[in-house]
């Protein structure tokens, strides 16, 4: 059964938050609010819990897994970002955005995509996942907690303790989350490339729809 943490959605309790973070480090899944829905995660160097969450979401290995960064200097540790890239980063996180780029030698191969080399990465602007991110101090693979033959994440901790208490170690409840999901850019390219449209306004980067 799932450990159901409550926290504070702006201010979210420092034990509780660890206590997650120490289910992680024992290869646990955890259910986490995000700012475009709940997200299910696992530690970047757990083999195992990754293949649980592709699992969970039924998942092939090329679907782009996104790595939640606690900020930009983690984001270059994992992917190639040259200094017209850094600034449009720079100017988009944290916030509702996935950026896919090329991913380094730091990323797994099992966790990037086969074929292009490359990853989905952002920094959200949800207090406690930037909370969680700081206590467990990795990056966390994460994939949008969308049930199989659905289309949208789910936005509540009750439908998902209902539907997925067996499979979760944790789940942070911190109340509702917003239910857009972020607006994707590939950079992996000559030029970004808007690759789906929600939450974040690509003309606030300079970036034409």
């Amino acid at each position: 059964m799932a450990q159901i943490f409550s926290v504070h959605p702006q201010n979210p309790q420092p034990r509780l938050i660890a206590q997650a973070a120490d289910l992680l480090r024992n290869g646990g899944l955890l259910a986490i609010p995000t700012d475009s829905g709940y997200a299910v995660v696992a530690r970047l160097d757990d083999k195992s819990a990754a293949d649980d969450l592709r699992r969970l979401r039924g998942l092939t290995d090329k679907h782009h897994l996104t790595l939640l960064c606690r900020d930009l200097a983690e984001i270059g540790h994992l992917a190639k970002v040259d200094n017209s890239q850094y600034r449009l980063l720079k100017a988009a996180t944290p916030g509702p955005w996935t950026f896919i780029l090329e991913a380094s030698r730091e990323v797994p191969r099992r966790v990037s995509h086969p074929s292009r080399k490359t990853i989905g990465i952002r920094v959200p602007s949800h207090t406690a996942a930037l909370a969680l991110l700081e206590s467990a101090q990795t990056p966390l693979i994460s994939a949008s907690l969308i049930p199989q033959g659905e289309t949208d994440a789910l936005t509540e901790a009750e439908e998902i303790e209902a539907r997925y208490s067996h499979q979760l170690a944790g789940i942070i409840d911190a109340g509702v989350c917003p239910s857009l999901p972020t607006t994707v850019i590939d950079m992996s390219g000559a030029t970004p490339v808007i690759g789906r449209l929600g939450q974040g306004d690509p003309a606030t980067l300079g970036l034409a729809v």
